[in-house]
């Protein structure tokens, strides 16, 4: 199992769990962060850090954000490797609450 990044994390990209990432598996987009499952040692320290609790194992995936398994696998291997904490996207605060956002996650160019 990992650990996956789900739907909350579109349009606001905390990386609070960037920071303690002890084996640095995350990886950024536009707007939006995954990781990596062949690098996640499945330690579990990046879920309390998310300001908006984005990140679960996948193993208790809400069965409404099982595509985010595969979304996070294959823009892994296409995102470049984040290993430090930067600022939250400009209107993270306004996004943090919003549902429904998989409409809006760039899955084009890296950031």
């Amino acid at each position: 199992m990992t650990f996956v990044v789900t739907e909350a994390c579109v349009r606001c990209k905390y990386t609070d769990c960037v920071a303690v990432c002890p084996v640095d598996c995350f990886h950024e987009g536009p707007n939006f962060l995954v990781i990596d499952p062949d690098g996640c040692i499945d330690c579990g320290v990046c879920v309390p850090e998310c300001p908006i609790g984005a990140i679960f194992d996948e193993a208790e995936l809400p069965p409404d954000q099982l595509e985010f398994v595969e979304i996070n696998a294959r823009l892994a291997a296409e995102w470049p490797l984040i290993t430090e904490a930067r600022e939250p996207l400009p209107e993270a605060e306004t996004w943090a609450e919003v549902k429904d956002k998989r409409q809006y996650l760039e899955e084009g160019a890296a950031a």
